[in-house]
Protein backbone atom coordinates (compact mmCIF):
# COMPACT_ATOMS: atom_id res chain seq x y z
CA UNK A 1 0.00 0.00 0.00
CA UNK A 2 1.51 3.47 -0.63
CA UNK A 3 1.00 6.78 0.95
CA UNK A 4 1.81 10.47 0.54
CA UNK A 5 4.01 12.51 2.74
CA UNK A 6 3.36 16.42 1.89
CA UNK A 7 5.08 19.25 4.07
CA UNK A 8 2.66 21.97 3.55
CA UNK A 9 2.85 25.69 3.32
CA UNK A 10 4.64 25.59 -0.32
CA UNK A 11 2.44 27.69 -2.53
CA UNK A 12 1.73 25.98 -5.86
CA UNK A 13 2.76 28.17 -8.71
CA UNK A 14 3.41 27.26 -12.53
CA UNK A 15 1.39 25.89 -15.93
CA UNK A 16 0.10 22.61 -15.94
CA UNK A 17 -2.09 20.88 -18.87
CA UNK A 18 -5.51 19.51 -17.71
CA UNK A 19 -5.93 15.73 -18.21
CA UNK A 20 -8.54 13.84 -19.99
CA UNK A 21 -12.09 13.66 -18.45
CA UNK A 22 -12.27 10.75 -15.95
CA UNK A 23 -16.18 10.05 -16.82
CA UNK A 24 -15.64 10.44 -20.96
CA UNK A 25 -12.50 8.28 -20.58
CA UNK A 26 -14.66 5.45 -18.84
CA UNK A 27 -18.08 5.59 -21.00
CA UNK A 28 -15.59 6.44 -24.40
CA UNK A 29 -13.82 3.09 -23.92
CA UNK A 30 -17.31 0.66 -23.09
CA UNK A 31 -18.62 2.42 -26.51
CA UNK A 32 -15.38 1.00 -28.73
CA UNK A 33 -17.53 -2.14 -28.27
CA UNK A 34 -20.66 -0.86 -30.50
CA UNK A 35 -18.23 -1.78 -33.62
CA UNK A 36 -16.15 -4.08 -34.98
CA UNK A 37 -13.75 -1.18 -36.77
CA UNK A 38 -10.97 0.40 -35.09
CA UNK A 39 -10.97 3.15 -32.59
CA UNK A 40 -8.89 5.28 -31.56
CA UNK A 41 -9.26 7.49 -28.65
CA UNK A 42 -6.93 10.31 -27.85
CA UNK A 43 -6.69 12.36 -24.21
CA UNK A 44 -7.32 9.12 -21.90
CA UNK A 45 -6.36 10.02 -18.53
CA UNK A 46 -3.67 7.36 -17.22
CA UNK A 47 -5.68 6.57 -14.07
CA UNK A 48 -6.19 3.43 -12.23
CA UNK A 49 -9.91 3.50 -13.41
CA UNK A 50 -9.14 3.70 -16.59
CA UNK A 51 -6.75 0.54 -16.40
CA UNK A 52 -9.38 -1.36 -14.81
CA UNK A 53 -11.72 -0.94 -17.28
CA UNK A 54 -9.53 -1.63 -20.32
CA UNK A 55 -8.26 -4.85 -18.37
CA UNK A 56 -12.66 -5.74 -18.49
CA UNK A 57 -12.33 -4.81 -22.48
CA UNK A 58 -9.39 -7.37 -23.19
CA UNK A 59 -10.72 -9.59 -20.64
CA UNK A 60 -13.85 -9.62 -23.10
CA UNK A 61 -11.69 -10.38 -26.35
CA UNK A 62 -11.25 -6.60 -26.96
CA UNK A 63 -7.71 -5.80 -29.06
CA UNK A 64 -6.19 -3.08 -26.97
CA UNK A 65 -2.95 -1.22 -28.18
CA UNK A 66 -1.41 1.55 -26.17
CA UNK A 67 -0.12 4.24 -28.75
CA UNK A 68 1.39 6.67 -26.12
CA UNK A 69 0.66 10.12 -24.74
CA UNK A 70 -2.76 9.25 -23.66
CA UNK A 71 -3.63 7.44 -27.05
CA UNK A 72 -5.24 3.91 -27.41
CA UNK A 73 -6.29 1.79 -30.03
CA UNK A 74 -9.32 -0.77 -29.30
CA UNK A 75 -10.77 -3.02 -31.58
CA UNK A 76 -14.18 -5.32 -30.58
CA UNK A 77 -13.61 -7.22 -34.06
CA UNK A 78 -14.62 -10.25 -31.49
CA UNK A 79 -15.98 -10.24 -28.09
CA UNK A 80 -14.98 -13.89 -26.43
CA UNK A 81 -17.44 -13.83 -23.47
CA UNK A 82 -20.29 -11.62 -22.26
CA UNK A 83 -19.96 -12.30 -18.30
CA UNK A 84 -17.79 -9.91 -16.51
CA UNK A 85 -15.16 -10.84 -14.45
CA UNK A 86 -15.92 -10.33 -11.31
CA UNK A 87 -13.11 -9.31 -10.10
CA UNK A 88 -12.12 -6.71 -12.41
CA UNK A 89 -15.83 -4.88 -12.43
CA UNK A 90 -16.01 -5.07 -8.69
CA UNK A 91 -12.90 -2.37 -8.79
CA UNK A 92 -15.22 0.28 -10.37
CA UNK A 93 -18.75 2.23 -10.53
CA UNK A 94 -18.37 2.33 -14.41
CA UNK A 95 -18.46 -1.27 -15.07
CA UNK A 96 -22.42 -1.03 -14.92
CA UNK A 97 -22.38 0.98 -17.88
CA UNK A 98 -21.15 -2.28 -20.32
CA UNK A 99 -24.55 -3.74 -20.10
CA UNK A 100 -25.90 -1.27 -22.92
CA UNK A 101 -23.15 -1.79 -25.26
CA UNK A 102 -22.95 -5.27 -24.49
CA UNK A 103 -26.69 -5.84 -25.03
CA UNK A 104 -26.69 -3.86 -28.23
CA UNK A 105 -23.74 -5.75 -29.78
CA UNK A 106 -24.52 -9.19 -28.37
CA UNK A 107 -27.65 -9.93 -26.68
CA UNK A 108 -26.55 -10.53 -23.64
CA UNK A 109 -24.21 -9.82 -20.42
CA UNK A 110 -23.58 -10.99 -16.90
CA UNK A 111 -22.53 -8.56 -14.78
CA UNK A 112 -21.73 -8.62 -10.87
CA UNK A 113 -22.74 -5.13 -8.69
CA UNK A 114 -20.57 -2.42 -9.29
CA UNK A 115 -17.65 -1.28 -7.12
CA UNK A 116 -16.67 2.10 -6.86
CA UNK A 117 -16.39 4.94 -4.21
CA UNK A 118 -18.66 4.68 -0.78
CA UNK A 119 -20.09 8.20 -0.75
CA UNK A 120 -23.74 6.91 -0.60
CA UNK A 121 -26.58 5.10 -2.33
CA UNK A 122 -26.50 4.70 -5.59
CA UNK A 123 -29.46 2.96 -7.17
CA UNK A 124 -29.53 0.86 -10.40
CA UNK A 125 -32.94 1.57 -10.79
CA UNK A 126 -32.97 3.78 -13.50
CA UNK A 127 -30.23 1.96 -15.73
CA UNK A 128 -32.66 -1.25 -15.70
CA UNK A 129 -35.94 0.33 -16.62
CA UNK A 130 -34.55 2.43 -19.31
CA UNK A 131 -32.76 -0.84 -20.74
CA UNK A 132 -36.23 -2.64 -20.02
CA UNK A 133 -38.29 0.03 -22.00
CA UNK A 134 -35.82 -1.29 -25.14
CA UNK A 135 -36.82 -4.87 -24.74
CA UNK A 136 -34.00 -6.30 -22.56
CA UNK A 137 -34.70 -8.84 -20.14
CA UNK A 138 -33.05 -8.17 -16.47
CA UNK A 139 -32.77 -10.71 -13.57
CA UNK A 140 -30.87 -10.22 -10.33
CA UNK A 141 -29.33 -13.77 -9.51
CA UNK A 142 -27.48 -14.95 -6.15
CA UNK A 143 -27.95 -11.01 -4.32
CA UNK A 144 -25.55 -10.12 -6.30
CA UNK A 145 -24.78 -10.91 -10.05
CA UNK A 146 -27.40 -9.24 -12.98
CA UNK A 147 -27.99 -11.22 -16.09
CA UNK A 148 -29.30 -9.51 -18.99
CA UNK A 149 -30.78 -10.70 -22.26
CA UNK A 150 -32.07 -9.02 -25.06
CA UNK A 151 -32.97 -10.90 -28.29
CA UNK A 152 -33.63 -7.63 -30.47
CA UNK A 153 -33.72 -4.07 -29.38
CA UNK A 154 -36.20 -1.96 -29.69
CA UNK A 155 -36.70 1.63 -29.77
CA UNK A 156 -38.27 2.77 -26.42
CA UNK A 157 -40.43 5.99 -28.06
CA UNK A 158 -40.67 7.95 -25.61
CA UNK A 159 -38.45 7.42 -22.80
CA UNK A 160 -38.98 10.16 -19.51
CA UNK A 161 -35.84 9.37 -16.80
CA UNK A 162 -36.99 9.46 -13.48
CA UNK A 163 -33.87 11.46 -12.65
CA UNK A 164 -31.19 13.10 -14.58
CA UNK A 165 -28.32 10.31 -13.96
CA UNK A 166 -25.47 10.86 -15.82
CA UNK A 167 -24.53 6.66 -16.24
CA UNK A 168 -28.19 5.97 -16.85
CA UNK A 169 -28.28 8.54 -20.11
CA UNK A 170 -25.18 7.05 -20.83
CA UNK A 171 -25.69 3.53 -20.90
CA UNK A 172 -29.23 3.88 -22.06
CA UNK A 173 -27.95 5.87 -25.19
CA UNK A 174 -25.15 3.15 -26.03
CA UNK A 175 -28.03 0.68 -26.05
CA UNK A 176 -30.45 2.80 -28.02
CA UNK A 177 -27.80 3.60 -31.00
CA UNK A 178 -28.04 -0.21 -32.46
CA UNK A 179 -31.67 -0.53 -31.72
CA UNK A 180 -34.40 -0.62 -34.17
CA UNK A 181 -36.65 2.53 -34.62
CA UNK A 182 -36.51 5.81 -32.35
CA UNK A 183 -36.10 6.50 -29.08
CA UNK A 184 -36.36 9.86 -26.87
CA UNK A 185 -34.61 10.12 -23.88
CA UNK A 186 -36.58 12.99 -21.38
CA UNK A 187 -34.89 14.30 -18.42
CA UNK A 188 -31.80 13.28 -19.58
CA UNK A 189 -27.94 13.88 -18.57
CA UNK A 190 -26.46 16.63 -20.20
CA UNK A 191 -22.55 17.05 -18.51
CA UNK A 192 -19.46 17.75 -21.09
CA UNK A 193 -18.67 14.07 -20.42
CA UNK A 194 -22.36 12.92 -22.01
CA UNK A 195 -21.93 15.17 -24.62
CA UNK A 196 -18.42 13.61 -25.81
CA UNK A 197 -19.87 10.55 -25.77
CA UNK A 198 -22.71 11.62 -27.85
CA UNK A 199 -20.60 13.11 -30.25
CA UNK A 200 -18.40 9.97 -30.61
CA UNK A 201 -21.31 7.72 -31.74
CA UNK A 202 -22.54 10.16 -33.61
CA UNK A 203 -19.02 10.59 -35.49
CA UNK A 204 -19.29 6.37 -35.42
CA UNK A 205 -22.66 6.84 -37.38
CA UNK A 206 -24.94 7.17 -35.04
CA UNK A 207 -27.87 9.24 -34.80
CA UNK A 208 -28.49 11.56 -31.67
CA UNK A 209 -29.98 14.78 -31.74
CA UNK A 210 -30.48 17.20 -29.29
CA UNK A 211 -26.78 16.74 -28.06
CA UNK A 212 -26.03 18.69 -25.18
CA UNK A 213 -29.86 19.20 -24.31
CA UNK A 214 -32.17 17.61 -21.76
CA UNK A 215 -33.73 15.76 -24.60
CA UNK A 216 -31.97 13.24 -26.73
CA UNK A 217 -33.47 11.70 -30.02
CA UNK A 218 -31.89 8.69 -30.66
CA UNK A 219 -32.31 7.11 -34.51
CA UNK A 220 -31.37 3.46 -34.47
CA UNK A 221 -28.93 2.20 -37.36
CA UNK A 222 -28.03 -1.38 -38.14
CA UNK A 223 -24.38 -0.43 -37.42
CA UNK A 224 -21.23 1.84 -36.55
CA UNK A 225 -17.83 1.73 -37.93
CA UNK A 226 -14.30 3.24 -36.58
CA UNK A 227 -13.38 6.51 -35.94
CA UNK A 228 -10.78 8.75 -34.04
CA UNK A 229 -11.64 10.74 -31.33
CA UNK A 230 -10.25 13.48 -28.54
CA UNK A 231 -11.80 13.76 -25.21
CA UNK A 232 -12.19 17.16 -23.44
CA UNK A 233 -10.61 18.19 -20.12
CA UNK A 234 -11.85 16.49 -16.54
CA UNK A 235 -13.32 19.80 -14.95
CA UNK A 236 -13.27 18.08 -11.77
CA UNK A 237 -8.98 18.18 -11.81
CA UNK A 238 -9.26 22.10 -12.92
CA UNK A 239 -11.49 22.52 -10.44
CA UNK A 240 -9.67 20.60 -7.70
CA UNK A 241 -6.07 22.64 -8.69
CA UNK A 242 -7.75 25.77 -8.46
CA UNK A 243 -8.59 25.39 -5.18
CA UNK A 244 -5.06 23.98 -4.59
CA UNK A 245 -3.49 26.87 -6.02
CA UNK A 246 -5.84 29.32 -4.31
CA UNK A 247 -5.63 28.19 -0.67
CA UNK A 248 -1.75 27.96 -0.55
CA UNK A 249 -1.76 31.86 -2.27
CA UNK A 250 0.17 30.40 -5.48
CA UNK A 251 -0.38 31.45 -8.87
CA UNK A 252 -1.44 28.89 -11.03
CA UNK A 253 -2.17 28.48 -15.76
CA UNK A 254 -4.15 25.39 -16.55
CA UNK A 255 -3.98 25.03 -20.12
CA UNK A 256 -6.29 23.22 -22.28
CA UNK A 257 -8.68 23.62 -19.78
CA UNK A 258 -12.20 23.74 -21.84
CA UNK A 259 -13.16 27.08 -19.77
CA UNK A 260 -16.34 26.95 -21.48
CA UNK A 261 -17.32 24.55 -19.11
CA UNK A 262 -16.53 26.34 -15.63
CA UNK A 263 -19.24 28.81 -15.82
CA UNK A 264 -20.96 27.27 -12.36
CA UNK A 265 -17.92 26.44 -10.67
CA UNK A 266 -16.58 29.88 -11.45
CA UNK A 267 -19.96 31.43 -10.01
CA UNK A 268 -19.47 28.82 -6.86
CA UNK A 269 -15.77 30.13 -6.20
CA UNK A 270 -16.72 33.38 -6.59
CA UNK A 271 -19.03 33.16 -3.41
CA UNK A 272 -15.73 31.81 -1.30
CA UNK A 273 -13.69 34.52 -2.80
CA UNK A 274 -11.82 32.74 -5.41
CA UNK A 275 -11.38 34.08 -8.79
CA UNK A 276 -9.63 33.29 -12.09
CA UNK A 277 -9.32 34.81 -15.44
CA UNK A 278 -9.91 32.63 -18.89
CA UNK A 279 -7.26 33.24 -21.38
CA UNK A 280 -8.13 31.37 -24.87
CA UNK A 281 -8.37 27.73 -23.88
CA UNK A 282 -6.67 28.46 -20.13
CA UNK A 283 -7.39 29.01 -16.41
CA UNK A 284 -5.30 31.34 -14.70
CA UNK A 285 -5.62 31.60 -10.84
CA UNK A 286 -4.26 34.64 -9.27
CA UNK A 287 -2.16 34.49 -6.21
CA UNK A 288 -3.21 35.79 -3.06
CA UNK A 289 -7.34 35.61 -3.50
CA UNK A 290 -9.43 37.13 -1.39
CA UNK A 291 -10.54 34.18 0.41
CA UNK A 292 -13.84 35.86 2.10
CA UNK A 293 -17.50 34.32 2.02
CA UNK A 294 -19.92 36.54 0.58
CA UNK A 295 -23.07 36.35 2.66
CA UNK A 296 -26.52 35.73 0.96
CA UNK A 297 -29.27 38.40 0.83
CA UNK A 298 -30.31 39.67 4.23
CA UNK A 299 -27.22 38.52 5.29
CA UNK A 300 -28.23 35.22 5.83
CA UNK A 301 -25.44 32.75 5.73
CA UNK A 302 -24.73 31.44 2.25
CA UNK A 303 -25.93 27.89 0.94
CA UNK A 304 -24.48 25.90 -1.98
CA UNK A 305 -25.64 22.89 -3.02
CA UNK A 306 -24.72 20.88 -5.99
CA UNK A 307 -27.25 20.07 -8.64
CA UNK A 308 -27.50 18.36 -12.30
CA UNK A 309 -25.63 20.17 -14.94
CA UNK A 310 -25.39 22.94 -15.88
CA UNK A 311 -25.40 23.04 -11.72
CA UNK A 312 -22.17 23.08 -9.51
CA UNK A 313 -20.92 19.59 -9.94
CA UNK A 314 -21.21 17.31 -6.72
CA UNK A 315 -17.85 15.62 -7.39
CA UNK A 316 -16.15 18.90 -6.52
CA UNK A 317 -18.29 19.72 -2.68
CA UNK A 318 -15.90 17.27 -1.02
CA UNK A 319 -13.10 20.03 -2.21
CA UNK A 320 -15.35 23.20 -1.77
CA UNK A 321 -15.04 21.84 2.06
CA UNK A 322 -11.73 22.61 2.12
CA UNK A 323 -11.73 25.82 0.12
CA UNK A 324 -14.27 27.38 2.84
CA UNK A 325 -12.04 26.12 5.61
CA UNK A 326 -9.60 28.85 4.66
CA UNK A 327 -12.70 31.60 3.44
CA UNK A 328 -12.89 34.03 6.48
CA UNK A 329 -16.85 33.39 7.23
CA UNK A 330 -19.66 31.20 7.19
CA UNK A 331 -21.30 28.46 4.36
CA UNK A 332 -23.26 25.75 5.11
CA UNK A 333 -22.74 23.01 2.56
CA UNK A 334 -25.86 20.57 1.21
CA UNK A 335 -25.07 17.85 -0.99
CA UNK A 336 -28.59 16.35 -1.37
CA UNK A 337 -27.53 13.72 -3.67
CA UNK A 338 -25.09 11.58 -1.25
CA UNK A 339 -25.36 11.12 2.32
CA UNK A 340 -21.70 9.90 3.18
CA UNK A 341 -20.08 12.99 0.75
CA UNK A 342 -19.25 14.61 4.28
CA UNK A 343 -18.12 11.63 6.43
CA UNK A 344 -14.23 12.38 5.90
CA UNK A 345 -14.45 15.70 7.52
CA UNK A 346 -13.68 14.33 11.08
CA UNK A 347 -9.92 14.20 9.58
CA UNK A 348 -10.10 17.65 8.75
CA UNK A 349 -11.38 18.42 12.36
CA UNK A 350 -8.42 16.92 14.07
CA UNK A 351 -6.40 19.62 11.41
CA UNK A 352 -7.75 22.22 12.82
CA UNK A 353 -11.19 22.86 10.44
CA UNK A 354 -14.43 24.11 12.27
CA UNK A 355 -17.26 22.18 11.21
CA UNK A 356 -20.10 21.14 12.05
CA UNK A 357 -22.32 18.17 10.48
CA UNK A 358 -25.96 18.58 10.90
CA UNK A 359 -26.99 15.60 9.02
CA UNK A 360 -25.25 13.71 6.85
CA UNK A 361 -26.07 15.87 3.79
CA UNK A 362 -25.53 19.09 5.70
CA UNK A 363 -22.09 20.92 6.55
CA UNK A 364 -21.33 23.99 7.93
CA UNK A 365 -18.05 25.41 7.76
CA UNK A 366 -16.76 28.51 9.39
CA UNK A 367 -13.07 29.75 8.24
CA UNK A 368 -10.66 31.04 8.20
CA UNK A 369 -9.08 28.05 9.92
CA UNK A 370 -5.06 27.24 10.64
CA UNK A 371 -4.65 23.63 9.38
CA UNK A 372 -2.21 21.65 10.90
CA UNK A 373 -0.67 18.61 9.72
CA UNK A 374 -1.76 15.13 10.42
CA UNK A 375 1.53 13.11 10.90
CA UNK A 376 -0.17 10.25 11.96
CA UNK A 377 -1.66 10.01 8.76
CA UNK A 378 -5.43 10.22 8.04
CA UNK A 379 -7.17 7.51 5.20
CA UNK A 380 -8.70 8.31 1.56
CA UNK A 381 -11.90 7.42 1.68
CA UNK A 382 -12.88 8.21 -1.67
CA UNK A 383 -11.78 9.93 -4.71
CA UNK A 384 -12.84 13.03 -4.12
CA UNK A 385 -12.13 13.35 -0.50
CA UNK A 386 -8.89 11.89 -0.92
CA UNK A 387 -7.77 14.89 -3.11
CA UNK A 388 -9.97 17.22 -1.11
CA UNK A 389 -7.27 15.58 2.23
CA UNK A 390 -4.13 16.46 0.01
CA UNK A 391 -5.37 19.98 -0.62
CA UNK A 392 -5.90 20.34 3.43
CA UNK A 393 -2.24 19.12 3.37
CA UNK A 394 -0.88 21.34 1.29
CA UNK A 395 -1.86 24.33 3.32
CA UNK A 396 -1.24 22.86 6.57
CA UNK A 397 1.64 23.41 8.84
CA UNK A 398 3.87 20.72 9.09
CA UNK A 399 4.14 17.41 7.35
CA UNK A 400 0.85 15.07 6.73
CA UNK A 401 0.55 11.57 6.55
CA UNK A 402 -2.30 10.99 3.58
CA UNK A 403 -3.22 7.18 3.23
CA UNK A 404 -5.13 4.92 1.02
CA UNK A 405 -4.24 6.41 -1.89
CA UNK A 406 -4.88 4.21 -4.41
CA UNK A 407 -8.08 5.48 -3.98
CA UNK A 408 -7.20 9.29 -5.41
CA UNK A 409 -4.78 6.93 -8.10
CA UNK A 410 -8.59 5.87 -9.35
CA UNK A 411 -9.42 9.86 -10.61
CA UNK A 412 -6.48 11.98 -10.34
CA UNK A 413 -3.58 11.44 -13.28
CA UNK A 414 -0.02 11.12 -11.77
CA UNK A 415 -1.39 13.72 -9.09
CA UNK A 416 2.18 13.51 -6.92
CA UNK A 417 4.16 14.67 -10.13
CA UNK A 418 1.78 17.37 -11.17
CA UNK A 419 2.05 19.01 -7.97
CA UNK A 420 5.88 18.33 -7.77
CA UNK A 421 6.17 20.56 -10.95
CA UNK A 422 4.37 23.04 -9.06
CA UNK A 423 6.19 23.07 -6.35
CA UNK A 424 4.40 21.44 -3.82
CA UNK A 425 6.84 18.54 -1.25
CA UNK A 426 4.97 15.53 -1.59
CA UNK A 427 6.62 12.30 -1.93
CA UNK A 428 4.80 8.92 -2.81
CA UNK A 429 6.23 6.37 -0.05
CA UNK A 430 5.52 2.46 -0.97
Amino acid sequence: MSKFIIEGGHPLTGTMTASGNKNAALKLLPACLLTAEPVILHNIPDIQDVRNTIAILEDLGVAVENLGEGSWRMRASDIAKTELDPELAGRIRASFVLSGPMLARTGRITLPLPGGDVIGGRPLDTHIRALEALGAKVKLVNRGVFQMTAKDLQGAGYLLLPEASVTATENTVMAAVLADGETVIDNAACEPHVRDLCLFLNQMGAAIEGVGTNRLTIHGVTQLHGTEYTIGADFMEVGSFISAAAVTGGELRIKRADPQYLGMIRLVYDKLGVQFEIENDDVIVPAYQPLTIKSALSGRMLEIKPMPWPGFPPDLMSILVVLATQSKGLVLLHDWMYESRFFFVDHLNFMGARTVLCDPHRLIVEGQSTLYASPHGVPSPDIRAGMALVIAALCAKGTSTIHNIQQIDRGYERIETKLQALGAHIQRVD
